[in-house]
């Protein structure tokens, strides 16, 4: 019994050993072609590229975590974006993230940082709502989180573009964020952060861009974070049959007058601002309450605020010119894009605007509803010398989007309908847009004998 029971055992020993052996020489062996792989030169350089960036974004997420363990950052690893073939075909084709954002933002200065979703809002977006698409830096993040809450009202969406420098002060900064956004309710609830981490400062239009992109609705409107909503204008908006389709059309933008005080302490509380037109109305009367920038009238008056204070239905901006820029709510999809190459202030959002109008979208302003801007202390940059700057490439964009919209309706065969009505009316100043944009010179004679008939009407009509 002592002999067959160490045999036993023996044989239990030998087996533990092969087992052991072979575990080992598998480990061993997976090990090499593990590293034989990663150190061979056909790894696909869209996966080291977007290694890279991940390892970068879980970086930036470790900040918030340690501080908020119960926030979840929105990640992915490795994430492909899948681009389909031919029609009919099942062959798909992958493209790495990296590669896309650098294509998106190829105007931009360099291949930004963005993490889409950084915090993302638990309640669930209504296609048919309005969302506001907001740019917000380290100094106005207080400032979200009061818009954040004011627009909730009627629980209203933001898509806020959040811009942080990539300097000594950014972790302080990313935590000042997670602690803003884990403390107010209506952040967490209805706020969408997309985070844009890097070194190019007052990138404004690409900030846009990102709102925009990001935004979870049908409609969008490019506010600045520093305005308080005074009144519901999506209750105006989805209340009115009319208003509803004309947005839904894609070819309208509705603009919300703007206003301020022009004693800036009377800006300060917002708890006092009208939520009235009539309240409005005495205050502008009484010299306290202006339009927004009144001393720059291209900036805003084509508002037609003399109408507005007395308008009971909307009505459309017929003085379009190009220095034009107020808060308009519109289509996001089949609507341009903003210029990312405007840095700095300028133009930059006038120019988002030009050519939203020149592609055919028409302007109709609110008749019952407003903004009231914050007043506020500005950052002390040089915003002279990046003012002249813009204005020169504004100059040259301006001539750029006449050409090419020109030649578009030409090619189209749309230029004697609607959707070229608004690129006529504010091209005529650019030296021979019609030549260059391929009309023939029959064309041109006629569109020139009907605007000389034009105006003979208007003088006549204006001497009845």
């Amino acid at each position: 019994m002592r002999l067959e029971s160490n045999a036993k055992v023996s044989r239990l020993a030998k087996y533990a050993i092969f087992v052991y052996i072979m575990i080992s020489l598998f480990y061993t062996t997976n090990h090499y072609f593990s590293v034989h792989h990663v150190n061979t030169p056909t790894v696909n350089t869209f996966d080291q590229l977007n290694t890279r960036y991940n390892n970068r974004r879980e970086d930036i997420a470790q900040i918030i975590v340690e501080d908020h363990p119960t926030q979840a950052i929105q990640q992915t690893t490795n994430d492909q974006i899948i681009w389909p073939g031919s029609k009919g075909s099942d062959m798909q084709h992958q493209l790495s993230e990296t590669l896309v954002k650098a294509k998106i933002f190829s105007s931009s200065m360099g291949l930004d940082n963005v993490t889409p979703y950084y915090f993302k809002a638990s309640h669930t977006m209504e296609a048919q709502d309005i969302t506001l698409a907001t740019l917000v830096t380290r100094n106005r993040f207080h400032v979200l989180s009061r818009l954040a809450t004011n627009y909730q009202v009627s629980t209203g969406p933001i898509s806020a573009a959040i811009h942080v420098l990539d300097d000594n002060e950014k972790i302080a900064t990313m935590k000042e964020l997670g602690k803003i956004y884990s403390s107010n309710p209506d952040m967490q609830k209805f706020v969408d952060v997309h985070l844009i981490l890097d070194k190019y400062d007052r990138q404004f239009n690409m900030w846009r861009n990102i709102a925009k992109l990001f935004t979870r609705t049908d409609y969008l409107m490019m506010l600045d974070v520093d305005f308080h909503l005074c009144t519901d204008f999506r209750k105006t908006i989805f209340g009115n049959p009319q208003l509803t389709q004309m947005l839904a059309s894609g070819k309208t933008a509705i603009v919300v007058p703007a206003f301020e005080y022009l004693n800036q302490k009377d800006g300060l509380d917002w708890h006092t601002f009208p939520t009235k037109k009539s309240q409005v109305i005495k205050q502008v009367k009484s010299n306290k309450l202006d339009s927004f920038h009144s001393s720059w009238v291209s900036g805003h008056g084509a508002t037609n605020y003399t109408h507005w204070y007395n308008a009971r239905q909307p009505y459309p901006v017929t003085q379009y010119e190009y220095s034009y820029e107020p808060y308009v709510i519109y289509k996001k999809e089949g609507t341009p894009w903003c210029d990312e190459r405007f840095i700095g202030y300028g133009a930059n959002k006038a120019a988002c605007l030009y050519e939203i109008f020149i592609s055919g979208v028409d302007f109709w302003v609110l008749p019952n509803d407003f903004l009231i801007h914050q007043s506020h202390k500005y950052a002390n940059h040089d915003r002279t010398r990046e003012r002249v700057h813009n204005k020169q490439l504004y100059d040259n964009f301006r001539t750029e989007i006449c050409l090419r919209y020109s030649r578009k309706y030409v090619i189209e065969d749309t230029w004697y309908t609607p959707a070229a009505d608004n690129m006529k009316q504010v091209c005529t100043d650019i030296p021979k847009w019609k030549y260059l944009s391929g009309i023939s010179k029959e064309q041109r004679l006629k569109d020139l004998a009907e605007e000389e008939a034009r105006k003979r009407q208007q003088e006549i009509t204006a001497t009845i």
